[in-house]
């Protein structure tokens, strides 16, 4: 056999054995901005004896001419794309060709290949695919956020590599912060914590510079606080009456009517709401345990303080209302009666707020607790029940007109008493039998005659206090002189009314009163007639 035939048949039976061969993943996915590490292993006939320099290239790079894109030959130049981010980290004197990329870029997309002295490795190449980067940070908020106390709050980005340039973080948030230490790969942020942080956003950017993209992430603030703005607010009917009460309010509400009471309070964890009648102790015991008070027809068992408790595990808030109840102004009928030598009126009237009453004497205003020769006012306030007499001594003139007022901040009303003079005397005779006659009638007149009060009203089918004066001569004497007496069934508390409400216009009422003024046959003769007083109650 010739001799060139044995050398080519040994140079192929070591060249087999001498092959080249190479260990590679052919394709790896990464994100834009991060790093990836490419494992590779290789093998070279008589690598010990050589130096070895090897080079990665992207596909259909010329070995000759263009620069590689990543070497361990000193003073290589290297192509500008990836010059200091592809770094070869094996040892290639042990068969080790990895690759390392760091803060890869979109246009690193593409094949490589691995290149040892002069031989290529095109049999196996490495593609790379560079998709958008979709991590975002990491927030760690430890514990739970409580109003007024401080906690630190870390933003990380794990998935990022250590090799490459650090990032830089920003936060974003309406909350009171202030920046703690960081690392290469995350910040803390010291927040201190209100009430009115809770529900609001914090943001955490970060940016990496080499690869000029972005990403944040956005959590919102979860703060526990205690119970604060405390409200209550009133519904009548389907409508608000009144907006939101400040502490301490005082609230009207008409005799008989309905309320609602809402009570609100700003808190996290939600507030249990309680409410009170009078300050609640820790023994009390709430009268509802809602936020939804009913009083569905104000009395006086409802008039006086309620309050709202609002409590959680944090702390306790109370808000607290005065209801009053107001009774509509209503003037009771003045009842007159003789007492020693003069005359004496009370009057009435009830209503809340209290009224004030006063009396008008022809054209002169009497008030207050006064007194003169010729008159005495006493008045006095009970309750919502506003009393008032007055006193008249002397004679009487003739067409006496006096009348009561009552009025408050709701209105005014008044009655009025009208006094007609009596029966004009009769002319004296003379004779024996006329003397006779008239002093019988007088004697009979002394025993019969009275004053009576017959009280009507326009709307009303029930009796009123009926009043009576009687003036009959003191004797058979036939002096002038005159006795007196009277009674009246007005008790000397005034009663409630049934129902408290205020008197229209037309609802006005006429009180007739029937009133008697005997006098001695022997006067002047004359028709004996009746006369009528009118009480005239009005606003």
């Amino acid at each position: 056999m010739p001799l060139w035939l044995l050398l080519m048949l040994w140079r192929g039976s070591v060249a087999q054995v001498l092959s080249y061969k190479l260990k590679l993943q052919k394709s790896m996915t990464v994100q834009e901005g991060l790093c990836v590490h490419v494992p590779c292993e290789f093998s070279y006939p008589w690598l010990s004896f050589i130096s070895a320099y090897v080079s990665w290239f992207q596909k259909g790079a010329d070995v000759n001419q263009d620069p590689p894109v990543a070497t361990n030959k000193p003073n290589q130049k290297l192509h500008e794309r990836t010059q200091g981010r592809f770094f070869i980290r094996g040892d290639p004197q042990t068969g080790n060709c990895s690759l390392d990329i760091t803060e890869v870029h979109m246009g690193d997309s593409g094949t490589y290949f691995f290149h040892l002295g002069t031989y290529s490795y095109l049999d196996t190449m490495f593609s790379l695919n560079v998709t958008a980067l979709t991590h975002t940070p990491h927030i760690i908020i430890p514990g739970t956020l409580e109003s007024g106390h401080p906690r630190n709050l870390t933003c990380s980005v794990p998935w990022a590599c250590e090799r490459s340039t650090p990032p830089i973080f920003s936060w974003t948030s309406a909350a009171l912060t202030s920046l703690g230490p960081r690392t290469h790969l995350s910040s803390v942020l010291t927040l201190t914590p209100r009430p009115q942080d809770h529900g609001t956003n914090l943001t955490c950017q970060v940016y990496f510079p080499a690869a000029g993209v972005m990403v944040e992430r956005t959590v919102q603030l979860n703060v526990t606080y205690a119970p604060q703005n405390t409200a209550i607010r009133i519904f009548q009917g389907s409508r608000t009456a009144l907006g939101t009460l400040q502490n301490t309010s005082s609230v009207f509400i008409l005799e008989g009517q309905a309320l609602q009471l809402l009570c609100v309070t700003d808190s996290n964890p939600p507030a249990e709401l309680s409410w009170f009648r009078g300050s609640p102790t820790w023994k009390a015991t709430p009268i509802c345990r809602s936020p939804i008070l009913d009083v569905s027809q104000a009395g006086a068992v409802e008039e006086g303080d309620l309050i709202c408790q609002a409590q959680n595990l944090l702390g306790s808030q109370h808000i607290s209302l005065h209801l009053s109840v107001v009774y509509p102004l209503q003037l009771l009928s003045p009842s007159c009666s003789w007492e020693g030598e003069g005359l004496r009126c009370n009057c009435s009237s009830r209503a809340q707020r209290a009224p004030t009453l006063r009396w008008r004497l022809g054209e002169e205003l009497l008030e207050g607790n006064h007194s003169n020769a010729s008159w005495t006012v006493t008045s006095s306030l009970v309750g919502p029940w506003a009393n008032s007499s007055l006193s008249l001594s002397g004679p009487l003139g003739s067409g006496l007109r006096l009348s009561c007022e009552a009025q408050n901040a709701q209105g005014k009303q008044s009655a009025a008493v009208l006094l007609l003079p009596a029966d004009k005397p009769e002319p004296r005779t003379s004779g024996v039998i006329e003397a006779v006659a008239g002093a019988g009638t007088m004697a009979l007149l002394s025993l019969c005659l009275c004053l009576i009060f017959r009280v009507k009203t326009g709307r009303k089918k029930t009796v009123q206090p009926v009043q009576s004066m009687d003036m009959s001569p003191a004797g058979s004497s036939g002096s002038g002189a005159y006795q007196h007496q009277s009674w009246t069934d007005i008790p000397a508390a005034p009663p409630a009314p049934a129902e408290a409400r205020p008197i229209s216009e037309e609802e006005q009422e006429l009180h007739y009163a029937l009133l008697r003024f005997p006098k001695p046959k022997y006067q002047e003769q004359e028709d004996i007639h009746t006369e009528y007083s009118e009480i005239k109650t009005h606003k």
